[in-house]
């Protein structure tokens, strides 16, 4: 269940490249549900960090399809948000990973 993301997320992005509008559109809605859930399930863990930085890049990626589908290219810029928000969560949880070995020496 851990993983079920991914099948999700590579059928939109199928969708997308296949210019498929309407289902790589309602494919958003069971690819984030997931990431969101998995995320929920993993709060107490230092996985959390990871799971919401997929969870944030999902929804940049589906931001930026939508963009092109929907023609206002001119602002997909701003899928940058969510984008730099899965690096901060990636950043968050290398620090706590590393901080948790260093205090173990």
């Amino acid at each position: 269940m851990e993983n079920l993301h991914i099948p999700l997320w590579l059928l939109k992005d199928t969708c997308w490249m296949f210019q498929w509008k309407l289902l790589g559109v309602a494919m958003i809605i069971p690819t984030l549900s997931m990431a969101i859930y998995i995320v929920f399930v993993t709060r107490k863990a230092n996985d959390v960090f990871l799971n919401l930085a997929i969870t944030f890049w999902i929804s940049a990626n589906s931001y930026w399809m939508c963009a092109e589908f929907f023609h206002f290219e001119e602002l997909k810029e701003f899928a940058a948000i969510p984008f730099l928000a899965g690096i901060l969560m990636t950043a968050v949880f290398y620090y706590k990973i590393f901080s948790a070995k260093k205090n173990l020496l």
